[in-house]
């Protein structure tokens, strides 16, 4: 996307704690890219909705609640950050798909989310709304978790799993600059699993991780090239599974950023089970970034 024009930071918001977490980082993020920031609010369908008394067709009653409830958010926002822009907007229909429209219709940069919202049970770590945004979404998509306020500088880690995840690192690198983070590429790979109940010679093993640690370096070379002012180091995580080893990163970094492959992960899992693992267990924001075919080129800068 060329300069002159650029999509806003857009940020699903609700009356929960969870959803202001997401608008604080939405917030910081607009502001580090000198991008609009715009809140987004759905209503209905639902029989607690009442409509067709106002022009927007709701209940002036509820129509006066959510309103007010997306300018308390301006009013929050301008407070911490005076010279952003920000807009709301109200959208009818079902969370996830409403939101998803409203991306696309904005073209938006980045689509950030809470861990839950209202319809959430307490028991659910991620809420079904963020999980079919970050499952669907042709852009990045940050689920605010964690420690929010991380300081500019805190690594960024960026799992990758082979040349396909290109588009997320090249993601990472970007907010790498802004906020003058390390760009920390993790790959996990365990010498037992791939050999299944055969102990593997330590040959093989070795051989398996030069292969490794090669496929790490080939797409560290590829996506830095435009970054060169990005500090980027590489992780080779052996005998870990990839899940527990990006868990593990989190506790140090300020973001951990994810590719979301093409028909991933079957059987009722769209995100994949490393992605999904992720989601409900980092300590801090994560971002899911579609890659292969029918993702958004596009980065933000």
């Amino acid at each position: 996307m060329t300069d002159e024009h650029r999509g806003p930071v857009l940020v699903a918001i609700d009356d929960t704690a969870h959803s202001w977490l997401a608008v604080e980082w939405a917030a910081a993020e607009a502001a580090l890219h000198g991008l609009t920031l715009r809140l987004v609010h759905s209503v209905g369908p639902g029989p607690e909705i009442g409509y067709d008394e106002t022009g927007a067709g709701l209940t002036e009653q509820v129509f006066e609640a959510v309103t007010g409830m997306l300018e308390d958010a301006r009013s929050r926002i301008a407070a911490a950050h005076p010279h952003l822009p920000v807009d709301t907007v109200l959208v009818h229909g079902r969370p996830a798909e409403a939101v998803l429209d409203a991306a696309a219709g904005a073209d938006a940069e980045v689509v950030v989310l809470g861990t839950r919202g209202r319809g959430g049970f307490a028991g659910l770590l991620l809420g079904s709304v963020s999980m079919k945004v970050a499952a669907h979404a042709d852009r990045p998509v940050v689920v605010a978790r964690g420690q929010v306020e991380r300081a500019v500088g805190d690594d960024i880690a960026v799992g990758v799993r082979d040349e396909r995840d290109e588009a997320a690192v090249r993601f990472a690198l970007a907010e790498g600059g802004v906020r003058r983070a390390t760009v920390r590429l993790v790959h996990a790979w365990s010498p037992l699993r791939e050999a299944g109940l055969m102990v593997p010679q330590v040959g093989h093993v070795d051989e398996e991780q030069r292969s490794h640690a090669e496929l790490l370096n080939r797409v560290a070379r590829a996506a830095a090239e435009d970054f060169p002012e990005v500090r980027v180091v590489t992780e080779l995580a052996v005998a870990s599974s990839p899940a527990s080893a990006l868990v593990d990163a989190s506790r140090e970094a300020g973001l951990v950023v994810l590719p979301r492959h093409p028909a991933e992960g079957g059987l009722g899992l769209p995100l994949g089970t490393v992605t999904h693992a992720v989601l409900h267990h980092a300590n801090c924001p994560v971002a899911i970034v579609p890659v292969g075919e029918r993702a958004r080129s596009q980065v933000v800068r």
